[in-house]
């Protein structure tokens, strides 16, 4: 979905179709532009990364980035991980490391942490926020993880496992915004772009004046 409005662009800094999809559902429009910032999760011990910290420093480096080469817009940018026993799962980097995550997941309770920034390019303010949901994998065999990471759903998503796919079906229960386990908590997202005037509900437009400091 792409699309300008009068003095003003709303700019999606990512390569999700997830996140494309659900920003479109708010009706705004928006053009694509991913970020060239990737940095990946470091090797530590476990705990030694707070899931919440590090989703928000990414979303906002996602965010500075590209608002450097769209003077003037509204950049939004969200990262995602999964925290179990104190260690940071990202995206599986072959087929072994997702059945791997899914084995340490299955039969258990873990967190999805998502930071999202909007930088506003032609002032520097921004407007940053994490979520954290709980989310609980049933018990699998290793011939269900095994069948599931086949299907090729898992490998381009933290953690493994997809929520609104197949994966669906290996999890019972959520404490949180389910779209924050997707890739993008709306709810946080909408506050977010009212610091700047940006109303999903009642706006009259993404071109606007922002107010305030653009801090939550």
């Amino acid at each position: 979905m792409s699309g300008t409005s009068p003095g003003r662009t709303l700019v999606l800094a990512s390569s999700s179709p997830r996140r494309v999809q659900l920003l479109g559902m708010l009706g705004l429009p928006f053009i694509q532009d991913p970020s060239r910032v990737e940095e990946p999760l470091p090797d530590v011990p476990p705990g030694a990364l707070d899931p919440a910290a590090w989703a928000h420093r990414q979303a906002v480096r996602k965010a500075r980035d590209v608002a450097r080469r769209h003077p003037g817009a509204l950049v939004i940018a969200a990262d995602t991980v999964v925290e179990v026993d104190g260690r940071l799962l990202g995206k599986p980097r072959d087929r072994a490391e997702a059945v791997a995550m899914l084995a340490a997941l299955a039969g258990r309770e873990h967190r999805v942490a998502s930071g999202v920034a909007v930088v506003d390019a032609a002032t520097g303010r921004e407007a940053t926020g994490t979520r954290i949901t709980r989310v609980w994998i049933r018990p699998l065999t290793q011939a269900e993880i095994e069948a599931y990471v086949d299907t090729g759903e898992p490998m381009d998503k933290a953690g493994a496992y997809a929520i609104q796919g197949i994966g669906a079906t290996l999890v019972p229960r959520i404490d949180g915004c389910y779209f924050n386990v997707v890739g993008l908590p709306l709810a946080l997202l909408a506050d977010l772009l009212a610091h700047f005037d940006v109303r999903v509900l009642g706006r009259g437009g993404v071109a606007a004046t922002p107010s305030g400091d653009g801090r939550p």
